[in-house]
């Protein structure tokens, strides 16, 4: 059916753009696209790098669609993942609408900053500061951070957030919203990641893994979905292995009469149970992959580009 000139004229006009938010780790990138989301769609621990792959969250306001890209941190890489993760950082930047550094404004411009905003000479197109945790700094201090990140790079705005108690987080979904270009959306409404429910499901898992076992695990951990299977009851089976490289890691992620591996399983069962809205039966398996790490199947399941 063709639209008369007034009806053409009254249709809505969507908005739909992706924003790259980039940054050293631990600079609170996860925590962010959580609160802009209104839920969980990235995992967050203390622990440094904790965002391997690309992680799309989508946010609607009003009559715009924001895709958020929750990138791996920017940081030296020493290993083949590492250089992978930081590329696909950099890579994210270069083909986003909007660019968003994030600067944890206690830290303030450390090594690591000074890293991120000199690479951000060659990231052409708008970009916007966040400045987060501002609930931890005096104001002053804060103004002259912006000042100095201000003077090392162009940005159009500069937001300052906390992205942990949500000061801020209505300004910046306005400020991010107006600017995204005109087009239709590219997800629908109800969705809120690009991620299938089986590799969130992996990464809560993972994440439950590294907040149980802390400093005990070193960083060469993954967790796979090997199994989902719906049952007639509405609940659902997932089986997961836990990769580690060594026999050792492996006995520290059953841990002492497999007490650690009934409280990663108890914790990441609720969590997924919660997000699909169904029961859970999840079971844990630990095995050893030697140099997981540098296995190229690894990598595309991840989204990342296996080649130096």
């Amino acid at each position: 059916m063709t639209q008369t000139p007034i009806e053409a004229a009254e249709a809505p006009r969507t908005r739909c753009g992706v924003v790259a938010l980039i940054g050293a780790p631990n600079a609170g990138k996860s925590t962010l696209v959580n609160a802009l989301v209104g839920v969980k769609v990235s995992i967050v621990t203390h622990k440094v790098q904790t965002t391997r792959a690309l992680v799309r969250g989508i946010m609607l306001e009003g009559d715009s669609q924001v895709i958020l890209v929750d990138t791996p941190g920017i940081f030296p890489p020493k290993r083949r993942l590492d250089r992978a993760m930081v590329r696909t950082a950099w890579g994210s930047a270069q083909d986003a609408d909007i660019v968003c550094p994030l600067i944890d404004a206690k830290r303030g411009i450390d090594e690591g900053v000074e890293r991120m905003l000199s690479g951000l000479e060659n990231v052409h197109g708008p970009k916007c500061l966040i400045l987060n945790k501002v609930d931890l700094v005096e104001k002053t201090e804060l103004l002259g951070l912006a000042q100095e990140a201000n003077a090392r790079a162009k940005f159009d705005e500069t937001f300052m957030i906390s992205a942990q108690n949500g000061s801020g987080i209505a300004h910046l979904k306005t400020g991010l919203c107006d600017r995204m270009p005109p087009g239709p959306w590219l997800y629908p409404e109800d969705q809120i990641s690009d991620l299938p429910e089986r590799m969130l499901a992996a990464e809560i898992t993972r994440e439950k893994l590294m907040l149980r076992l802390h400093d005990e695990l070193p960083y060469a951990s993954t967790v796979e979905t090997e199994q989902w299977k719906r049952l007639r009851d509405r609940s659902v089976r997932i089986e997961q292995t836990i990769y580690v490289e060594r026999e050792s890691q492996k006995k520290i992620v059953l841990g002492q009469g497999g007490q650690a591996i009934r409280s990663i399983s108890q914790a990441a069962r609720a969590e997924i149970s919660q997000m699909i809205e169904r029961p859970v039966h999840l079971f844990l398996f630990v095995k050893v992959r030697s140099r997981w790490s540098d296995d190229p199947e690894r990598f595309r399941e991840m989204g990342l580009d296996f080649s130096n």
